[in-house]
């Protein structure tokens, strides 16, 4: 049974209880691992705040921790084949899909450590002499690190790689659903040589587990990757005692396709952005804003190459999508498809349960689009986290980009167009924190990765995603210490 690693030690629940873990795909049992109550997380939370207090991490050279990441980096790649596995099994998705996450999460690790070896402060001209001014970066101590069901190693990479590299001691609490990459990933990091108490891992629901992180106040920094109303409420709670918090809360991300663009190009990326991992993604592209003399030719398009993508679990050949993570998502995407038609949304394809029996015991719900929608349908401001396209249409430049940013949320968003001037002015205008211009979807770990509005509050990946978790301090050095004289008459033997 999977365990709990707290203080470098791996055990049980410390009230015993346990939960399965079925694949989406097809419901077979996958695992049985143990669940942790609020006092399994203080614990855990306890070990960290004495592992970063005593400094036997945080007082570690910067070489030494980027050093640490690519050892855990070498053995992502040497388990990668189990990795995947496990990854596929806990989420229902195709094994290639997870092995090029696997790369991506080895990626990461490779780059923060090669950014925390090399991460030694700055001097500051000041302009005065027989001064030397330094800024200089310092953990912010302990982190408890919360992340969801889609994307699990790849989302725990993005937290852990840069809260090990900055000298933080963590608590990582992944999704309930999920949780066997991140048990492996401990593994590692314990082989790799991570000291005790630096590294913790509870496992199981979020408002019993997940709580104690965001309130107990020997955690410095919070980082959520989740939905809105959670994300609400970790940043509420937080406030209580001043803590750090980093949100990624995901998006209703627009495709801004114009007339011009390439026709078969447009219609794939859209296909892609929409219905990868069916669309269970934070920055998928679930609102295609289409001009409107381009509009029948490309929905058309996509509805026939729709109704040809095939579902199937992580093992049957052919497949190009798998199911959704449960039961209670998929009646979620039923009632958002069901709320869209009700608004006046047309339903062009999908919107129903799959009839094949070989999909019987999965939570499948295939592509679907929505098409006539307008900026009064909750569909186009809700977001579905299911296999679902809206469609809107616009005439003009201007029209465009009003519509894009007619949105809560702030996460990613594409143009399309022949014109690189237009996709240049759409992209400086659109309010997300990342726009691709003729593409959709790729990203690197050195560029920074958040949202605007309530997509979430700061940034992961990059140089700003490692500032995450530092506090920056500034050493001013006085070279040549002497009186100051500025109260003349009150130095020593001055007196009457």
């Amino acid at each position: 049974m999977g365990q709990l690693y707290i203080d470098g030690t791996w055990s049980d629940a410390a009230e015993g209880g346990s939960r399965e873990i079925r694949c989406p795909a097809d419901g077979r049992l996958v695992g049985e691992v143990s669940e942790a109550t609020a006092g399994d997380t203080e614990r855990a939370i306890g070990a960290a705040r004495t592992a970063f207090d005593d400094g036997r991490w945080s007082t570690v050279a910067p070489a030494e921790r980027g050093a640490l990441l690519l050892r855990v980096a070498d053995l992502l790649q040497r388990d990668k084949d189990r990795l995947a596995r496990a990854e596929t099994l806990d989420t229902g998705k195709r094994v290639v899909e997870s092995e090029i996450d696997m790369d991506d999460i080895t990626n990461c690790f490779r780059w923060f450590g090669h950014l925390a070896a090399s991460d030694d402060g700055r001097l500051v001209e000041t302009g005065v002499p027989n001064a030397r001014s330094k800024v200089v970066h310092e953990p912010v101590g302990v982190c408890g690190l919360i992340t969801p069901w889609n994307y699990p190693l790849l989302q725990t990479a993005w937290k852990v790689a840069p809260a090990i590299g900055a000298g933080c001691t963590f608590v990582l609490k992944p999704s309930e659903l999920t949780p066997h990459t991140a048990i492996i990933l401990m593994e590692l990091l314990e082989e790799a040589g991570l000291p005790s108490g630096v590294g913790n891992l509870v496992l199981g629901a979020g408002a019993t587990a997940g709580g104690p992180l965001s309130t107990d106040p020997r955690v410095d920094m919070v980082s959520f990757t989740g939905g809105l109303a959670t994300g609400k409420i970790l940043m509420a709670n937080a406030a209580a005692t001043v803590k750090k918090v980093a949100l990624e809360l995901g998006g209703k991300n627009p495709f801004v396709c114009f007339a011009d663009a390439d026709h078969d190009t447009a219609v794939d990326n859209i296909l892609t952005g929409i219905f990868l991992h069916s669309g269970q993604v934070c920055s998928a592209g679930a609102r295609l804003v289409v001009e409107e003399s381009a509009h029948d030719r490309i929905v058309d398009d996509l509805v026939e190459r729709a109704q040809r993508i095939v579902l199937g679990g992580p093992d049957d050949a052919g497949t190009e999508t798998g199911p959704l993570i449960s039961a209670a998502h998929r009646e979620k995407v039923e009632a958002y498809v069901a709320q869209g038609v009700a608004e006046g949304a047309v339903l062009r394809c999908g919107g129903e349960r799959p009839t094949d029996p070989r999909l019987a015991d999965g939570f499948y719900y295939p592509p679907t689009i929505l098409d006539r929608c307008t900026q009064d349908m909750s569909v186009v401001h809700d977001e579905s986290f299911g296999p679902v396209l809206t469609v809107e249409t616009f005439t003009d430049l201007d029209d465009a980009v009003r519509i894009a940013n007619d949105t809560e949320y702030g996460l990613a968003g594409a143009v399309f167009s022949a014109d690189h001037g237009t996709c240049e002015e759409v992209a400086g205008r659109l309010r997300h924190g990342t726009v691709w211009i003729n593409d959709f979807g790729p990203y690197v770990p050195a560029a920074e990765w958040g949202g605007f509005g309530h997509s979430g509050v700061g940034r992961e990946l990059g140089r700003a995603g490692f500032a995450e978790y530092q506090e920056t301090k500034h050493i001013w050095t006085n070279t040549r210490p002497g009186p100051t004289g500025w109260f003349p008459s009150s130095t020593t033997g001055s007196g009457s």
